[in-house]
Order: structure tokens, then C-alpha cells, then sequence
């Protein structure tokens, strides 16, 4: 009999009709998934010999690289309600599990907006929950209770909901990065690789290929808050380095340095295919799913035998890292009135020197065409990226710096020197591609312009950490936005961060360090940037997580930390909130 071995995990929710959702599983043999809907609350019950099927969808598993996965399709739900799902194998109840101590899975559907009359205003709140960088790893055998690295957040967000099941949730659990650590394994995984292979051989203790990452998301998804958490909560997610490896796509030199190394072909391989299974496809809505030729070719691959799907994916994933132009990771989610657009900032960077760009240009075009799609139905517009747009200021001269000089402005000399830098002290942010962070701060500017303009934007980043609030100043720009723009960071949600980086980030904001950035500057051959900020919140440290309420034009900012010494006892603590309503 088939198993459950990963998930359940509920992805999508469609805010349009508020009649379908997506739930992904891995399972450890070929089976039929059933995922199977009790009646909604309220609803009348059904008559006798009454045979239509209730909300629920099946799906037959797809096998890669010697592993079982289905993304089921449930149907006929029915808006502005909450059912409870069990999923089933071969007609086998595996989820809830036995003796599970969680409350029920549940999917809850959004209103559907009407044209006119109650809802045409947005007058129900969206709550996107946001973060990132988190180390899954438990405690080292011995270690008894204590995490050194303190709570999981999301074990405490697991934790508050399962007291209060009825109660307040995200709607959306927007996960920006790190979801697993490809190059920092744990104790437990470091023994279960020397099972397979030499450790004292490159790449050592970090993951090798397919095999290895889907044991990173064993760990990382069964831990049993988090599993009953992605089961209940849908989520949206993104890489970023330490998917695949820190610091990834830094630059051209680094690429080419890593391309000579022999075992890097199978990591950067394994990762992106371990990506696209684990994490991406769960992005997509049911009607991307069916026009997606890739995912079809990979399902009916994958039901014929075990290698087909496993080379169609492998030979993908291969095309997407040596062209970054080959295929898009960005992709785009509507909740009612509020839009997320997620950017890809790290797969679809150029690097050549001399054309270094963050983004490639059918990128950034096709993320102008979210931006101005249908503006007149967006209150929100949130665009979520891995990397901060806006970081100290320090930092960000200093990256523009090391870009000039590694471009050449300075001889060969400061480039070679700048180079090493750049790949020592990780200035790889959007600050480090000056004409794709000016492309961005234009098109924030555009889009914030005008009649239509949403009442906020906000650019949604963690990867550094810790949190703050930056917000623009745009008294030097031709045309200032309308909108409220805000850089809203958060990380990490299970991590850690050196005494001497805490120090470096705080002096980063400090009126000294903005007068020295300048000198950097200077010596770069840079002209004063139109757009200089501020931070207006933080920098807060710990493990946290962000949650944007946003009702009609009103936003409302709220900062959770997670606090206990017990991992089986984690609670969030609330330590800061904010109106974020323009005006």
C-alpha cells in the first residue's frame, strides 16, 4: 500500500471563483490521490440517494528520479467558506495523520467580488504573511531542547493557529527564499549522507544531486508544526542562493569559476529540478498548470516508466541554466484587490560585464506588463523579491562602487582587486546591477503615478537576516508616485546572524556612513543618485515574520518574533505595528 512521504501542502487558492484550490503530495509508490472535502460549514445536508460528488479532485502520482508526486486539482468548493480535507491513496485515509494532536486541515475560500454592491470595495482584508531563510535543521543530538539558533517562526505560526483554529491566519504564506540550505547541512543529514558517499570528496558535507535535495525537504517539510502549517495556509515561494549555493550567480567570473568545478553541474541540476518539483509548480494556478507543456510532458513521462520525465526535466533545467533567457520562475498571483508579482532575482541575472543586468530584458518586460495590467483593479501592489531593492545606505554605495570598479572604471588593476570583493563579501544585490536597480526604482515610480495607482507598493525581501522598514525619498524625482512605496524586509524565520554583521547594518543607516558611502561614491565615478531613503523601522533581529493586512486602500504593517526556549513551545510575540494607509 502507498505511503505518504512529503505534504500534504495546500499551494493555490483561486480568488477569482473561490471554487478551486491545488494540494501537492509526494507519496512512496504509484497511487491514485484523493483529496476529499467534508461539507462546508453551514451547507444544507445532502438528500438521500443523492450521488453528486462533493468538493474534492483526484490525480494519479507522476514518478522522477524514483520518486511519486501529484498536485491535485480540488473542485467545487464554494466561496467564502471553510472545508476540512482528508487526502486519500488508493482509497487509504493517510491524511490527518493517527493520533495527529493538530486541528483539521482546512481549505478557506475567499468572497467572490461582485461588480457592484457589497465586496466591489474591498471590504474584506487579504493577509500576506512573509519571510525567509530558514535553517530547518533540529537541535544536535545531546543538545536535549534548546535550539542555539532560538524558535522557528513558523513552528510558532503553526503553534497560534492551532489554539485558535477560527481565529486570525494569513491567507498567504509568502516564503522569499532559502526554503532549504543546499551548502549548511544539519548533523542528522550529514550522517545520512555519509551513508551514500565519501564526505572527505567535494562537495564534502554539503548536497550533491537530486537524491540529496529531496532529503533537505524531508527535513525541512516534515517537521510536524510546519507540515500541518503548508497543509492549512497556502503558500507562494521563490529561491534564492542557499537553494542551490551561497552567493549563487554573484557573476560572471564566479560562474565561469564554478562551471570548472566537476561536481557543480549536478548540484545546480539537482537544485533546479528539485525547484521546479518541490516549489514552483505550486505557484501556478490550475489554468497555468493546464498550459504548461512541460508539466504535461513530465506527468505522462513520468506514469510510463522511471527515466523519461527524469531526462525531460533534467534536460530543461540545464537549458534554464546556461541561457537565463529559456524560461521565467517570475510569476504573478492576484488576491481580490491585491497583486503579488514574485521576481526572479537570481536565475534570470546577465552577467556578462559590461551588459550585467539583474534581470534579462523579456524579464523586466514582462514584469512591467504585471505592473500596469488592469491598474484600476489593484489596491496593493506587492512585489516580492529574495534581495532587498533598498538597503542601508551604506551598503548600497559601496555595491555601486565595487560594480564601477569591477566594470572597469578604475583599470584593470581595481577590477581584478574589486572582483575578489565582490565574490569574498557577497555585493551581489540589486544595489550591485545599478541599471536594473534604477529600471526598478522607474518602474516603482511609473506604476505609483497617475489616477489608477494603487495606494501602496511594496517591495517584499529578506535574505539579510533581520527586518526594517525603508521608505523613498522622491523629492528629487521628476514625477513622485501617489502611492505609498515601501522596501519591507524580513529574515530570517529560522537563522542566525554574527554580533559584527548586527553592528555593520546598524552603522549602515548612520548619517557617518552615509557621508563615507559618498566618498565610495566619488571614487567610483558616480553621479548623486536621484533617490536616496530612509529607514523608518528597525533593524529588528531574531526569528520573525512580517503580516500585511490590507483592506480596501487601508494597509496595516504587524512584526511577530518568535520567543520560548522549548521547540515544542514556540509562541510569536507581536513587537511592532504600523499604519501604512498613504495620507
Amino acid at each position: 500500500m502507498a505511503g505518504l512521504r512529503v505534504g500534504p501542502l495546500l499551494r493555490q487558492i483561486d480568488w477569482e471563483t473561490g471554487e478551486r484550490a491545488t494540494v501537492w503530495v509526494e507519496t512512496d509508490a504509484p497511487c491514485e490521490v484523493e483529496v476529499r472535502c467534508t461539507p462546508p460549514a453551514g451547507a444544507p445536508a445532502r438528500a438521500a440517494g443523492d450521488l453528486a460528488p462533493g468538493p474534492g479532485g483526484t490525480a494519479r502520482t507522476w514518478q522522477l528520479a524514483g520518486h511519486h508526486y501529484a498536485l491535485v486539482e480540488v473542485a467545487g468548493l464554494r466561496p467564502d467558506s471553510v472545508v476540512g480535507y482528508e487526502v486519500l491513496l488508493d482509497g487509504e485515509r493517510v491524511w490527518p495523520l493517527p493520533d495527529s494532536r493538530f486541528p483539521a486541515s482546512t481549505i478557506r475560500t475567499p468572497p467572490v467580488r461582485t461588480e457592484a454592491g457589497e465586496g466591489a470595495t474591498g471590504d474584506f482584508a487579504v493577509r500576506v504573511a512573509f519571510g525567509s531563510c530558514r535553517w530547518a535543521a533540529p537541535p544536535a543530538p545531546g543538545a536535549g531542547a534548546h535550539d542555539p539558533i532560538g524558535p522557528d517562526a513558523l513552528d510558532a505560526l503553526a503553534a497560534r493557529i492551532a489554539r485558535d483554529p477560527d481565529g486570525e491566519r494569513p491567507d498567504v504564506l509568502v516564503l522569499l527564499g532559502d526554503q532549504v540550505y543546499a551548502d549548511e547541512t544539519s548533523a542528522a543529514t550529514r550522517d545520512w549522507l555519509a551513508t551514500r558517499r565519501d564526505l572527505s570528496q567535494p562537495p564534502w558535507d554539503q548536497v550533491a544531486d537530486y537524491e540529496e535535495y529531496t532529503r533537505l525537504y524531508d527535513e525541512s517539510w516534515l517537521d510536524p508544526e510546519v507540515r500541518w502549517l503548508l497543509s492549512t495556509v497556502p503558500s507562494c515561494m521563490i529561491f534564492d542562493d542557499h537553494d542551490v549555493i551561497d552567493d549563487w550567480n554573484t557573476s560572471a567570473a564566479w560562474q565561469a569559476r564554478m562551471r570548472a568545478v566537476p561536481w557543480w553541474r549536478e548540484r545546480v541540476l539537482g537544485g533546479l529540478m528539485s525547484y521546479w518539483v518541490y516549489q514552483h509548480l505550486g505557484n501556478l494556478s490550475p489554468a497555468e498548470l493546464a498550459a504548461d507543456e512541460l508539466y504535461a510532458a513530465v506527468r505522462a513521462a513520468g506514469r510510463e516508466g522511471p527515466d523519461g520525465a527524469t531526462k525531460l526535466l533534467r534536460d530543461f533545467v540545464s537549458r534554464a541554466d546556461a541561457d537565463p533567457t529559456f524560461t521565467r520562475w517570475s510569476y504573478r498571483r492576484d488576491f481580490g484587490r491585491v497583486r503579488l508579482v514574485m521576481v526572479d532575482n537570481r536565475a534570470a541575472r546577465v552577467l556578462t560585464e559590461g551588459s550585467r543586468s539583474m534581470l534579462d530584458k523579456e524579464e523586466l518586460s514582462w514584469l512591467r506588463d504585471q505592473f500596469h495590467d488592469a491598474p484600476e483593479t489593484v489596491d496593493h501592489l506587492l512585489v516580492g523579491a529574495s534581495l532587498p531593492w533598498l538597503l542601508p545606505p551604506f551598503v548600497h554605495d559601496v555595491e555601486g562602487w565595487n560594480a564601477a570598479l569591477c566594470a572597469g572604471e578604475r583599470g584593470q588593476r581595481w577590477a581584478r582587486l574589486a572582483e575578489d570583493l565582490r565574490q569574498r563579501a557577497d555585493l551581489e544585490h540589486w544595489a550591485a546591477f545599478p541599471a536594473s536597480f534604477d529600471a526598478l526604482t522607474e518602474l516603482i515610480a511609473e506604476v505609483g503615478s497617475g489616477p489608477a495607482a494603487p495606494a501602496t507598493i511594496s517591495v517584499l525581501s529578506g535574505d539579510v537576516h533581520h527586518a526594517y522598514v525603508a521608505e523613498p525619498d522622491w523629492s528629487r524625482w521628476p514625477r513622485p508616485p501617489v502611492s505609498r512605496v515601501l522596501q519591507l524586509t524580513c529574515s530570517p524565520v529560522h537563522n542566525s546572524i554574527p554580533a559584527s554583521m548586527r553592528i555593520g547594518f546598524r552603522f549602515g543607516w548612520s548619517q557617518p556612513a552615509r557621508l563615507l558611502g559618498r566618498l565610495f561614491a566619488r571614487h567610483a565615478r558616480a553621479g548623486r543618485a536621484k533617490l536616496s531613503w530612509r529607514r523608518t523601522g528597525g533593524p529588528w533581529f531574531g526569528n520573525q515574520l512580517m503580516t500585511l493586512t490590507l483592506r480596501g486602500r487601508h494597509a496595516r504593517l504587524r512584526l511577530d518574533q518568535a520567543r520560548g526556549t522549548d521547540p515544542g513551545a514556540a509562541r510569536l510575540v507581536t513587537t511592532e505595528q504600523r499604519d501604512l494607509t498613504p495620507g
